[in-house]
């Protein structure tokens, strides 16, 4: 058996981006992508702190240091441009693995969505 447990996370960046006009996804500053160990494609999970949506997505790579954040396609109506928000991602591990795994989880600095 395998559970979902938290495996990464980008706490409070701020959304500088949102296209409405796009296929769907969150585009991300590559260097917060490596900073939480995550890959092109890959499944998040988006909460807005600011009005308390959530959605599920997946992930473009945008521009290294850039500090880009933008959500695409219907995603972008669940957001707007300085909005704070958090990205999860899950993995399915054994409930043995899950017990020990620490979670990867970065603090950006939320003027300019750099680590700092």
């Amino acid at each position: 058996m395998t559970i979902d447990v938290l495996y990464s996370k980008i706490h409070r960046v701020r959304v500088t981006g949102a296209e409405l006009n796009y296929i769907g996804s969150i585009t991300l500053d590559r260097d917060l992508m490596d900073a939480a160990q995550l890959l092109e494609g890959q499944k998040v999970s988006i909460v807005n702190i600011n009005n308390g949506e959530r959605l599920d997505t997946y992930l473009i790579p945008g521009q290294r240091g850039a500090g880009e954040v933008t959500l695409n396609g219907p995603a972008a109506r669940k957001v707007q441009k300085g909005d704070l928000i958090i990205i999860i991602a899950y993995a399915s591990m054994t409930v043995d693995q899950a017990k020990t795994y620490q979670p990867l989880i970065v603090f950006p600095n939320e003027s300019t969505n750099t680590i700092d």
